[in-house]
Formats: structure tokens, sequence, C-alpha cells
């Protein structure tokens, strides 16, 4: 079902294309508690969410993910604390941990230290404050700009290294997999020449229309999971490589049985 994402400022939309980019969508908890506190964290005044209202994953952190199955799942409890906020709606943000984040704040508590004037709240507009680029004229001002800036940093930084890894499996064939699992003693001699039929088949595959895999990635899949299911598994929750689940596996099996019966 198509939706476009709750969040402030958020335009993206529930479509294969964002499913291919990594995107997923997320629909909010049917429990009333934990409801309400993902409207409080969206922060939109007025806003109260429905049965089909969506959040994107670029809301939530890596850790809010369960990625041990087939489906992406948010884990229990977790609260929605990425988003893109305007100045007016920022919370000041305490307790930053990355490096980034120290070393601006740092630059920002020595800057009021040595200019007394921009640490003055109540200091009258200057009047070139009207320009985008004029710093606002009290502290919190700055702090509340800065926080969202480095909000940003943080979204761009997570979506950067989700483009490497995607492209990085995109490069990746059987063919190189494949001395990797030799390597690591998970596959031997012989079921590595059966799989070496696939050497030129793309790790990063995934579903071309709906839930239909491609013949050879089916017949790859079964192979190495029937031979070698310590691979298949390495492969699937280590590499994260998005192989069929093992359920998926076994309907295809029933699905040849009853063909040939």
């Amino acid at each position: 079902m198509p939706g476009w994402c709750a969040a402030y400022s958020c335009s993206n939309e529930r479509t294969v294309e964002m499913r291919k980019q990594g995107i997923t969508f997320h629909k909010f908890p049917k429990d009333d508690s934990l409801r309400k506190k993902w409207e409080v964290a969206l922060r939109r005044e007025g806003f109260t969410a429905t049965n089909n209202s969506i959040l994107c994953s670029q809301h939530f952190k890596q850790a809010d993910f369960d990625r041990t199955g087939q489906i992406v799942r948010l884990r229990n409890g977790v609260i929605p604390s990425l988003f893109s906020f305007p100045v007016h709606l920022q919370k000041l943000v305490k307790d930053r941990t990355t490096s980034t984040s120290r070393r601006a704040e740092e630059s920002l508590f020595m800057a009021s230290e040595d200019s007394p004037e921009m640490a003055t709240s109540n200091q009258q507009p200057q009047p070139n404050e009207e320009h985008g680029y004029a710093l606002p004229a009290s502290l919190t001002a700055l702090k509340a700009r800065l926080n969202e800036a480095l909000e940003r940093v943080e979204i761009l930084e997570r979506e950067k290294k989700n483009a490497i890894s995607r492209e990085k499996r995109a490069k990746m064939t059987v063919k190189s997999v494949l001395g990797e699992l030799r390597e690591k003693n998970l596959i031997n001699e012989e079921l590595s020449e059966k799989l070496s039929f696939y050497s030129d088949l793309k790790m990063d595959f995934v579903p071309k229309q709906g839930h239909e895999y491609t013949q050879d990635c089916r017949e790859f899949a079964l192979t190495l999971h029937l031979h070698g299911p310590k691979a298949y598994k390495y492969l699937r929750e280590t590499r994260h490589f998005p192989l069929p689940h093992p359920q998926t596996l076994q309907r295809w099996l029933r699905s040849v049985d009853a063909n040939d019966a």
C-alpha cells in the first residue's frame, strides 16, 4: 500500500524504488502509550496518527532495527529520534557523542567566551540579521541552528554509508564470494565447483517483480543452502546479502515436489 512518511518535511514515499534504496517504512504502534510518544517526537501540531500512518527508516537509529529475519523490523519500544526540524521546533540536544559534534560544541563555547556580546540573550537584532547567512544574536538560537545542522550531517553520513555498502554489494559476484567462503572453510572444493557455474551472478540480486527471483538466483540459493547451510547463514546474516529467507526456499522446494507429482 503506497503512503508518505509522516515526519516533518520528509518527502519519502513507500515505493519499490525506495525499497531498492534500502529505505523501509513502519506503521505507528498499536499501543496507545507508545503511539503517543511517536506523535510527540514528530513535533507536528495537531497531528494524530491513523492506522495507515507510517514513518520511514531514516528517522530511526541503526540500533533500533532488527535485521535478523527476512523483513526489517523495529525493536520493541523504540521511538523515532532522527529528524530535520526548523529552528523554531528545535530542542537542545545534550550529550552528543560524535567527535564532530563535540568539536563543534567546543568551538561554540570558546566563541561565546571570547565574545560576551554573542552570549547576551537579550541583545537587540542587528540590521543584517534578516539575511540567511547572519548568525543569530543569542547563544540559544545559535546552538539550536548548530543542532539542526548536526542532525542533518548525521543523516547524510548514514545515507552515504548505506550507499557505499550497497555499491560494494552490487559489484560482488558469486566468483569473488566463493573465494571468501573457501578461506573461511565454509564450503569445500566440491561445493565450490558446483557453485562456480554461477560465477557471473551478482550477489546483490533482489526480486525484479514482486517476489519473483530469476531462475539462476533460485538455483544458486537452493544449492548453497542445501549443501552449505553455514555459508548461506554467513552471507545472509553477517554479510547482509539479500538472499531469500530459508522459509522461502522451503516453499520453492514444495512447489517443485508438487509439480513433479
